[in-house]
């Protein structure tokens, strides 16, 4: 048997303003749990069915809404907002933290000789690879081809970023060298991003008004969603790759801190842990999930098609930007 659920109750409202930053911070917070990550594929099924039988209306007997809202929370980790499918627990933003830690810990604590700096920046790129194909707009597929090419040529950037500045660092003050992989990860976050969704550039992605009815589709939409998932993922990394150095450069020159060299690398890590359990919700938080775009900054060629259909009752279009 199943009941109806109360009229009152949308299992897809947002439970905070999407609006403001705070409400969005809100909604990250809770979706970016890292804890999610640890639930088993089983209990993540059944939050999945929970949540398409509240949307058609009916849910088991005794469901209270907390019981809901902890399935709903469950779905938006684990679920892409597009396809609906199950995403790989690697490129899951709840994963950001224990991945994105381990990574960036290590980035910082191994940035003096070339072959660690390849080592991992190789790392950190293919990571960020199934994290960039995993948030991207589902509506549009990407091919093999495309998605090695897009690798590839992040990497190429990451590594040709930070191994040159390292022999540029060689003379500069020891705080500067500490800082390349970060104008690394920058410079391959503007190249990744923007490679690996590439087909939302070439064909455009869809929009819809503000009721979610298809309007067609559109390339510029396409490159203020990529345009803002770059920012986000460089404000992300951002706190903990600039602040640690400078944290660790004091740090190192006490006594106590020169006896325990091997324990650098794991606070350094627990630290980065830090800094991304506020950044990762913060930073997705930076601009709505649901972004928008004014009529007048569409292509001509759609406009023209929103304004024969609708007049001038669509002055705003919207769409998924990933994230």
């Amino acid at each position: 048997k199943m009941a109806t659920v109360s009229l009152s109750f949308n299992i897809d409202s947002p439970r905070w303003d999407q609006s403001t930053f705070v409400g969005r911070l809100k909604h990250f917070l809770n979706i970016t749990d890292p804890r999610t990550v640890l639930v088993p594929e089983e209990e993540l099924d059944q939050a999945k069915a929970l949540v398409e039988s509240c949307r058609a209306g009916l849910v088991p007997p005794g469901s209270s809404q907390e019981q809901l809202l902890y399935a709903k929370k469950l779905y938006d980790s684990a679920f892409h907002p597009d396809s609906g499918e199950k995403m790989n627990f690697i490129g899951r933003m709840s994963f950001q933290v224990p991945g994105g830690m381990a990574i960036t810990g290590c980035m910082l604590q191994f940035y003096r000789t070339v072959p660690a700096v390849v080592f991992w920046q190789w790392v950190n790129q293919s990571f960020n690879a199934f994290v960039n194909y995993t948030n991207r707009n589902a509506a549009s597929p990407i091919s093999l081809r495309q998605i090695g090419v897009a690798y590839v040529t992040a990497t190429s950037a990451a590594l040709a970023t930070a191994v040159g500045l390292n022999f540029y660092t060689k003379r500069a003050p020891p705080l500067l060298a500490r800082w390349v992989p970060f104008a690394a990860v920058a410079a391959a976050n503007c190249v990744n991003i923007p490679m690996m969704r590439q087909q939302e550039i070439i064909n455009g992605i869809t929009v819809t008004d503000e009721n979610n009815n298809e309007l067609g589709r559109s390339r510029r939409a396409a490159v203020k969603g990529i345009a803002q998932v770059v920012l986000s993922r460089i404000t992300m990394a951002a706190p903990g790759m600039i602040i640690l150095p400078v944290i660790m450069e004091r740090l190192e020159k006490f006594t106590f801190m020169q006896r325990i060299r091997v324990l650098h690398a794991p606070l350094q890590v627990l630290l980065c842990g830090g800094f991304l359990l506020f950044m990762v919700p913060a930073a997705c938080a930076l601009f709505p999930q649901r972004c928008s775009l004014a009529l007048a900054d569409l292509e001509v060629e759609l406009r023209d098609s929103i304004m024969a259909k609708h007049g001038d009752k669509v002055p705003y279009v919207y769409f998924n930007k990933g994230l």
